[in-house]
């Protein structure tokens, strides 16, 4: 203890030096006592933090066996009614951060867990339809309508005294893709749902896909638009050059049923470029495997094929240096069909449908099997008349 400090428990008169030597010292005593409070608050913090993130990268990393618990509720409880029809676990639950309930509907039926709808959607996007090129959106509503501007605004050239002359108006069309119901209903015996070492989930999922991706590619290239999507065959169609908007305009071969016998790869030049630029250079080509074998056999007049295989398995092949896609729905080469689509489809043509898909099991209809019927809203439709041209074989 110091002589300044003893004199002041002493309670001797100090000196203004000592006076405020001793203020100084109790000051820094009382920082120092607080500064140490204060780190151990802050140590305390930084721990529990700590905690917490291993907490949270205890709980982000994959089960370790199958016993383990998963973070995916609405997938054990969809597997349960799967298996046993057994539905209290999906009642009233919410799948959370989609705040889609899994309540029966009024027609029956809960939806699909996401992994499963997921899986179901990207066999969907991966099949050789219309959808793997065509612009598709997602809608909660009973249609989908697209504001096409196929008319662009007038401009003019003005000076500082010249009057300004009235330009023409953009024209605006209004195109609605109602949405239909798409349904499959694969079927499973009990004793097969029974056995746990039976992946239900994938083999709903893989069943379900087929049927939807047949009937929809079927549609969106032959549908009548009578609960269906309309095909992009179900347009009128007209000469390119007398081409209007809501006709689809075609580019002949020159002959009928055939490509011309002199020059053959004329007319699929003739087809390129009757799209306009603005469209022509996200152009594809669609076709079925009979009309391709007949194309990939074309020559130019220096002996090359016009057809060329791409350089991976991923890669499409190319047609005039254009992508392709092998659509089987397309009609076959003959007098007066048009077997090849060449287009924007991304801009020409939409597909709309809703997000959820519903299951509903059904254990009496076809026992000793249990059906599921599985629904999904969809529609299609052409949406730019300007983004697609046909070639019709004919003279």
């Amino acid at each position: 203890m110091s002589k300044t400090e003893t004199k002041a428990r002493a309670g001797e008169g100090l000196s203004p030096a000592e006076e405020l030597k001793s203020a100084v010292t109790g000051f820094m005593s009382d920082f120092k006592t607080f500064s140490d409070d204060i780190h151990q608050k802050l140590q305390q913090q930084e721990d529990r933090m700590t905690k917490l993130d291993r907490k949270s990268l205890m709980a982000g990393r994959p089960a370790l066996s199958s016993s383990a618990e998963t973070e995916a509720p609405h997938q054990k409880a969809f597997e349960a009614y799967l298996r046993s029809g057994d539905d209290d676990a999906l009642r009233g639950l919410q799948l959370e951060g989609k705040g889609l309930s899994t309540a029966v509907n009024s027609d029956g039926g809960y939806l699909v867990d996401p992994q499963t709808s997921d899986t179901i959607a990207s066999v969907l996007s991966s099949t050789a339809s219309l959808r793997a090129v065509a612009n598709v959106v997602q809608v909660n509503a009973t249609s989908f309508d697209v504001l096409i501007d196929h008319a662009e605004a007038g401009a003019g050239w003005g000076s500082e005294s010249a009057a300004v002359s009235e330009t023409g108006s953009p024209q605006i069309d209004r195109i609605s893709i109602p949405l239909f119901e798409l349904n499959a209903m694969p079927k499973a015996s009990q004793r097969l749902l029974d056995d746990s070492a039976f992946d239900v989930d994938m083999w709903l999922a893989e069943r379900i896909a087929a049927k939807f991706a047949r009937a929809e590619a079927d549609a969106c290239i032959n549908g009548d638009g009578a609960e269906k999507p309309r095909g992009i065959m179900d347009y009128p169609t007209v000469a390119n050059n007398a081409w209007s908007w809501g006709n689809i305009g075609i580019v002949k071969t020159g002959t009928d049923g055939d490509f011309d016998a002199i020059s053959p790869g004329d007319a699929l030049i003739d087809l390129v470029y009757a799209l306009s630029a603005e469209y022509r250079g996200n152009g594809t080509f669609v076709l079925n495997s009979r009309t391709a074998a007949a194309v990939r056999k074309l020559k130019d007049a220096d002996g090359r094929f016009l057809w060329s295989d791409g350089f991976s398995s991923s890669e499409p092949a190319r047609l005039l240096g254009y992508p392709t896609l092998i659509a089987e729905d397309m009609p076959d080469i003959g007098t007066g069909t048009t077997p090849i689509a060449f287009g924007d489809f991304g801009a020409g043509y939409t597909i709309a449908e809703r997000p959820d898909l519903r299951v509903l099991r059904d254990p009496f209809s076809a026992k000793p099997h249990v059906l599921f019927y599985a629904t999904k809203r969809v529609g299609g439709g052409v949406s730019d008349f300007a983004a697609i041209k046909l070639l019709q074989f004919s003279a």
